[in-house]
């Protein structure tokens, strides 16, 4: 987990500022429960991300990953982060969560059920994939 903190942290001072980042009330939602070190500190950095608007078409969406068994009906914010970064063509859904979302066994999935609603799939990567290649 230390590990994965630390390359976040990097890829935030590093790599960010090459991306167009935008965060969802979910994300927020999500980032505001808990009780976690330098919360306080993380919400104040996602607060500068632009928030994508909710649509209604959204809960279809998750309903329809749920049923599909894409993601577990006990985890929908898994579910909602998939809809947002489908719904509005985000190239890049970033996290660490290699169960249910940056999971090789699942992008193929993930991928049969947004064509059958005509929705574009994101790349779900984790950040440790989304540095700038450089030559060392």
């Amino acid at each position: 987990m230390r590990t994965y903190i630390e390359i976040t942290k990097r890829w935030w001072n590093q790599e960010r500022h090459k991306f167009d980042l935008w965060i969802s009330e979910e994300t927020i939602a999500e980032l505001s429960s808990g009780d976690y070190p330098n919360k306080q500190r993380i919400l104040a950095c996602v607060s500068e991300i632009a928030l994508l608007p909710t649509d209604v078409s959204l809960v279809g969406m998750v309903d329809t990953y749920i049923k599909n068994y894409l993601m577990p009906q006990t985890r929908t914010g898994d579910a909602v982060h998939l809809a947002y970064a489908s719904y509005y063509k985000i190239d890049f859904l970033l996290t660490w969560n290699c169960n249910h979302l940056a999971n090789a066994n699942k992008k193929q999935h993930i991928r049969i059920i947004n064509s059958r609603m005509n929705l574009f799939t994101p790349e779900i990567a984790t950040p440790l994939e989304l540095f700038t290649e450089t030559d060392t």
